[in-house]
């Protein structure tokens, strides 16, 4: 494990607003335009470039992908110009490409970065997440409970009734038996189409977003993430990886994953001191969208110390060329 010591996350952090801020410029023109590729393409060029301004030996832990499927970017790529902090980065150029394409709300820009060594290099798969925010014992709920137990441990550690707990689920068909079960409690539901950082993010702020609990099976690359923002803002998250083939099993070899059926814990996700920005590409509940006038764009972006805990919430604007 890598010595914090050198870990300038004070001067970095404004570093990593502007990498998610030129990544959210990039993606100004194509918001609504239908091109998910062309939106994501344009924010990896915009958040590589800015990252390699900084004064850091990076390597992207979390990323676009394996180096054969991600021009840039991909997992193993090394950012910055050399001199520095040896750090992990874990990022989302675009976390919502179909929301950016639709204009639909909560697509971000996301990044977070770390002591060397300190963030769980998760391979491309998916991962089963369990999210509660701050304020609640530890271990309230497993992710070896069932849905209804769940929900129940939440709402007694609260002191409510199980119909004012209010779950955050990702839209999906794998999650309908879940869904029936959860609802079967009295507690609401929403759903989201994409975006699951955003989803864990909201049981952070649950005073503001009403959302009490995350569950449900996503990209495990965007778990770190979540972890990473949670670890910041204070809450609770656990994790396991889902395999669905045995190609799924051998890119977590490679990852140096040895225990398949481990249940990390979000300091087990995230080990050391960590800064995490996001930027609102489209309104959400977390930042604003971007907004464009003419000439201009204005952009929101969170950003975030787990060592100080504190929160930023920053205005940014800039000529378009």
């Amino acid at each position: 494990m890598t010595d914090t010591a050198d870990f300038n996350d004070r001067m970095l952090s404004l570093g990593l607003a502007r990498v998610s801020e030129a990544a959210a410029a990039a993606s100004a023109r194509l918001v609504g335009r239908g091109d998910e590729k062309a939106a994501d393409q344009a924010a990896v060029n915009a958040m590589r470039d800015q990252l390699n301004m900084l004064d850091i030996k990076g390597v992207v832990v979390i990323g676009e992908g394996e180096r054969d499927e991600a021009p840039m970017l991909y997992i193993g790529e090394e950012v910055g110009t050399g001199d520095g902090p040896a750090v992990d980065i874990a990022l989302d150029p675009l976390e919502g490409t179909t929301l950016t394409a639709k204009d639909m709300p909560n697509a971000l820009t996301v990044i977070a970065m770390a002591p060397r060594g300190s963030l769980l290099h998760a391979p491309d798969t998916y991962m089963e997440k369990l999210a509660i925010g701050p304020g609640y014992p530890k271990d309230v709920v497993s992710l070896d409970m069932k849905p209804a137990a769940r929900v129940r441990a939440l709402a007694k550690a609260r002191g409510c009734a199980d119909s004012d707990i209010t779950v955050c689920v990702l839209e999906r068909p794998r999650h309908e038996d879940m869904i029936a079960e959860i609802r079967e409690t009295g507690a609401a539901i929403r759903l989201i189409t994409d975006g699951d950082v955003a989803g864990v993010i909201h049981c952070a702020e649950a005073d503001l977003t009403g959302i009490d609990m995350y569950m449900g099976t996503g990209g495990a690359p965007e778990g770190v993430l979540a972890a990473s923002a949670l670890k910041c803002m204070g809450g609770q998250m656990w994790g396991r990886l889902v395999f669905r083939n045995d190609d799924e099993i051998g890119r977590a070899r490679r990852a140096g994953i040895k225990d398949l059926d481990k249940v990390y814990s979000r300091d087990e996700l995230v080990t050391q001191d960590v800064i995490f920005a996001a930027s609102g590409v489209t309104d959400g509940s977390i930042v604003k969208g971007l907004k464009r006038e003419p000439g201009y764009v204005t952009i929101e972006t969170i950003l975030m110390r787990s060592k100080t805990g504190s929160v930023r919430r920053m205005i940014y604007r800039t000529p378009v060329k």
